[in-house]
């Protein structure tokens, strides 16, 4: 475990090296969100640190950009959202590895760290829509298309996805910025595990309270369970769950799909009867494993990975 949680900081502290000295795939770098000042800072903001191989304590969101090849590159680009139960971040494997996998396939990938339970709602929600914006605005810069930008999440990060794919346009999501003009709607979401429902004896119970307190009131637990908030606007989503999820319960990933599929959005879902909770793209010889190569179909089938994207 010791030798695991080093080789964690060792690879984030060579990713955090990336600093400004340029865009290219073997050199990522950080982006401010709120370079003017994070909405609500608390006072006793600390430095983010690293938690048994857990990004924590995140007080100023950032991007860490993952430019793919400039010769592969296809325009498309990702906000990925590392879960953790809205407490820490799995930075590695539902984040570094996720972003090294759609670089090898020509996509820009961008890893979000948004600020947790030290906050609660609508803060998470500003950060993942700032940094939609954030990417769409800077396009060019980064070398994507302003109508090629999803959003990935897993676990937590897959509720906080799914809230940027349903409550891009909603207005706890604005904070009187001039950036608050710029669209916030994701093109497709990809959604690995997620939690969906806050709803008690479906949500994860630590997320719910890290997001919404103890007792949040009904009004509350309908407003952030995101099966809720699906409209016709909500992009394509492609859905990965598993039977044996004791975790995050399968119903998530259930609710969100027949929610899509009554507003006739675009869905795909894959449930396994094996793979447990957490797993990332990590081999566990379980048909779980097959999550990867089931999404690149997905993604190359519309559009997503070069042609025209399907709507």
């Amino acid at each position: 475990m010791e030798n695991r949680i080093w080789s964690c900081a060792l690879l984030w502290l060579a990713v955090l090296a990336g600093g400004p000295r340029g865009l290219h795939a073997e050199d990522p770098r950080r982006i401010e969100l709120w370079p003017e000042g994070v909405p609500g800072l608390r006072a006793d903001a600390a430095p983010e640190h690293l938690e048994r191989g857990m990004v924590a304590g995140v007080h100023h969101p950032s991007l860490t950009v993952f430019p793919a090849p400039a010769e592969t590159a296809n325009g498309t680009a990702v906000v990925i959202c590392p879960g953790g139960g809205y407490h820490v971040l799995a930075i590695d494997h539902e984040g570094v590895q996720i972003a090294r996998w759609f670089n090898a396939r020509g996509v820009t990938a961008f890893i979000l760290r948004y600020r947790m339970f030290e906050y609660g709602q609508p803060a998470p929600l500003r950060d993942v829509l700032r940094a939609l914006r954030t990417v769409r605005s800077r396009a060019g810069e980064f070398g994507v298309k302003t109508d090629r930008i999803g959003v990935m999440g897993f676990s937590a990060g897959g509720h906080l996805a799914s809230s940027a794919a349903t409550l891009f346009d909603a207005p706890e999501g604005r904070t009187g910025a001039a950036l608050d003009a710029e669209s916030a709607r994701p093109d497709f979401a990809i959604l690995i595990y997620p939690v969906i429902s806050m709803q008690p004896g479906v949500t994860h119970a630590g997320s719910r309270e890290a997001l919404l307190g103890a007792t949040p009131s009904p009004e509350l637990e309908r407003r952030w369970s995101t099966d809720q908030q699906v409209t016709a606007a909500t992009p394509p989503t492609f859905l990965v769950h598993s039977m044996e999820d004791t975790v995050v319960p399968v119903q998530n990933a259930l609710q969100f799909f027949q929610a899509l599929h009554a507003a006739g959005v675009s869905v795909e879902m894959h449930l396994f009867a094996r793979g447990g909770h957490g797993f990332g793209m990590r081999p566990e010889e379980v048909p779980g494993d097959e999550w990867p190569l089931l999404c690149e179909a997905w993604l190359r089938t519309n559009g997503w990975l070069g042609g025209t994207p399907k709507r």
